[in-house]
């Protein structure tokens, strides 16, 4: 199949090209690249689909992932709904408009059990997509096909004929009757909260599928769902304080009659039962000055307070999870100087050294524990060299001997170089001492000095380059002014990194040579 350029499935399968059939194939994402791991192997799976010659969804494909964000918002207003309905909305007088909502979505449940036998599965211990029939089929069956049929259950369709027959009915008996149908059925449509399973399915597989697929991303998706079921507890609960009394046809002493709620409207009748729900669920009151009067609002309470310290254990539970692994590198950086403070304790190091070594981890990490080596250590040769070359191209290139030379010289030093930082007082090299290293001064300042000289470097400067070459002695003392962040480049790397390059040897060495009475670090 010709690739294709542009917008579509793997780019190389538009609907221009393939047709409708496009929207089942597997689209271009984060999450289709880092299960096939690059736009060719996608590709490979659009042409392995069409191949087939079968008509599955695949769990990639864009109709796919709009499909699912829909599903996503119908699941969560029948789950607001249905409750509703139940408790507040007396049997026959639902609306037209609620009872189309109602047969809309079982209709939707039931053509997504359908669908499900059509959706391509990818499992977890594999990277290819299941898209053949036969085990799309066996699988559903034995995982969620049979919750799928409870939830999808068309209640709504058994609604709307019988408030159909109890409107056109004009016999007493018969309509009294089919009162009573209509609310045992009301009843038995609270099986649709069965849905809740697909809602939670739905969330996990949107974050996914999703195109953006960053760790903020993934952390929305995980509050907004936490909230999600929260509120949902907290809106079942509160329908459940007025369906029980209403069960019981309002007793004198039930909460209903003594708030004076029988011809209250629905909105005022909803905020007091989850007023009431609240308050049980926080175990602050129960809602009223009163204790509950019978037993069966004593179980309610208590089926309220119970759900409240589920909701408090998994509120607390995920935050607390959320927060930890929101800035892991902040976390393993107070673990470290945790221990570092306990080493210096019991070393009994003086305070004043103590703040420096605080002060130098602070100035070093700024407060996020990171390891350069196991970084680099983990990337390729090619990003190293990338990264490399974004810190401290431009410090080499300020270096006479480091101009106009090979790349693959530069990149040979480049990955010898290694990162030092340095606080203010601190003397990076002393006079006379023995040199096998060179510094390039990222950021900071430093005062250069002899017994007759003084000389300020800062950022982009650069010292020690003779005793890189030559291990020769320091003749000036260098100190930090401020906080310096540098890269420095030792004997035994430079070497390393001149092996291969003879000719680049003897330049340099001759530059040296050059440069010898106009630098201050000479050997």
């Amino acid at each position: 199949m010709e690739r294709l350029k542009g917008p579509g499935p793997a780019g190389g399968c538009t609907t221009a090209t393939c047709g409708w059939r496009a929207l089942l194939l597997p689209q271009l994402n984060r999450q289709s690249l880092y299960v096939y791991g690059s736009e060719v192997a996608v590709e490979k799976e659009c042409v392995r689909q069409l191949q087939s010659g079968v008509l599955v969804i695949h769990p990639f494909s864009l109709i796919r992932s709009y499909y699912i964000m829909c599903m996503m918002a119908i699941t969560f207003l029948n789950l607001i709904g249905i409750p509703m309905e139940i408790a507040f909305l007396d049997a026959g007088d639902s609306g037209l408009g609620w009872e189309g909502f109602n047969v809309f979505s079982d209709t939707l449940f039931l053509i997504d059990v359908a669908l499900n036998f059509r959706m391509g599965i990818i499992p977890e211990d594999s990277e290819v997509a299941i898209l053949d029939i036969k085990q799309i089929r066996v699988s559903y069956l034995r995982s969620w096909f049979i919750p799928d049929v409870i939830a999808a259950f068309p209640i709504g369709y058994i609604l709307f004929f019988a408030d159909l027959q109890y409107h056109n009915d004009d016999n007493p008996s018969k309509t009294n009757r089919m009162m009573r149908i209509l609310m045992f059925v009301r009843i038995l449509s609270l099986i649709r909260l069965v849905r809740v399973s697909r809602l939670v399915r739905f969330f996990n597989e949107v974050e996914k599928v999703s195109n953006a697929n960053l760790e903020v991303v993934r952390l929305f998706f995980r509050i907004l769902s936490l909230f999600m079921m929260i509120f949902l507890l907290c809106h079942w609960n509160g329908c459940i304080q007025y369906f029980v009394p209403m069960l019981e046809e309002f007793p004198s002493d039930c909460w209903v009659r003594k708030e004076n709620l029988m011809n209250a409207t629905v909105s005022v009748k909803y905020s007091w039962g989850v007023f009431r729900a609240l308050s049980q669920m926080i175990a602050l009151s129960y809602g009223s000055m009163d204790a509950p009067t019978n037993y069966v609002e004593l179980w309610i309470v208590m089926v309220s307070m119970v759900s409240g310290c589920l909701m408090y254990t998994v509120l607390v539970a995920n935050a607390t999870t959320m927060i930890a692994n929101t800035d892991p590198t902040a976390k393993e950086y107070k673990s470290k100087m945790s221990r570092l403070e306990h080493y210096m304790a019991f070393m009994k190091l003086p305070p004043e050294l103590q703040l420096r070594i605080n002060n130098y981890y602070q100035a070093r990490y700024g407060g996020k524990w990171f390891d350069e080596r196991d970084v680099m250590d983990t990337v390729s040769t090619a990003l190293k060299e990338q990264i490399l070359t974004a810190m401290c191209g431009r410090l080499l290139k300020a270096v006479p001997m480091f101009q106009d030379r090979d790349i693959n010289f530069i990149n040979a030093v480049l990955l010898k170089l290694e990162y030092e930082v340095f606080q203010e007082g601190d003397v990076i090299v002393r006079q006379y001492a023995p040199g096998d290293r060179m510094f390039f001064i990222d950021h900071g300042q430093v005062m250069m000095e002899t017994e007759s000289y003084q000389r300020e470097l800062c950022d982009g400067d650069y010292f020690g380059e003779t005793c890189v070459l030559t291990k020769g002695k320091h003749l000036a003392t260098v100190k930090a002014l401020t906080d310096c962040q540098c890269f420095t480049l030792s004997w035994d790397g430079f070497h390393a990194a001149l092996q291969g390059f003879p000719d680049v040897r003897k330049d340099v060495e001759k530059l040296i040579q050059l440069n010898l009475d106009d630098r201050l670090n000479v050997v």
